[in-house]
């Protein structure tokens, strides 16, 4: 069973920085796409960005280019979203989650949630302004 745990979320003031981290472990397959979706009060969940485990190809939704960053470490099993120039259009809770199906679809799928199995707990991210 694949499990996700995020780590990382606070509190920051606008223009600021955070780091969100992704423990993934139980992976049966080595071809899996890790991605981070949020969610903010009264919106539906929007996919921000992810990474494919095989070539290490990166997606990012038009809000969020330029200023956030995937990367993983593949040595900790641990997939980071490095956010900075944040904005409070940019709270909500942040989900990691992760899907072997990507290979069926075009990568203009990769950020909708419907591709996505398995989900971690989520972790809050504040902006204030």
């Amino acid at each position: 069973e694949v499990q996700l745990v995020e780590s990382g979320g606070g509190l920051v003031q606008a223009g600021g920085s955070l780091r969100l981290s992704c423990a993934a472990s139980g992976f049966t397959y080595d071809d899996y796409v890790i991605g981070w979706f949020r969610q903010a009060p009264g919106k539906e969940r929007e996919g921000v960005s992810c990474i494919t485990s095989g070539d290490g190809s990166t997606y990012y939704a038009n809000s969020v280019k330029g200023r956030f960053t995937i990367s993983s470490d593949n040595a900790k099993n641990t997939v980071y979203l490095q956010m900075n120039s944040l904005e409070p259009g940019d709270t909500a809770v942040y989900y990691c989650t992760a899907s072997y199906r990507y290979t069926y679809y075009n990568s203009r799928y990769y950020l909708g949630h419907a591709l996505y199995d398995f989900w971690g707990q989520g972790t809050q991210v504040t902006v204030s302004s």
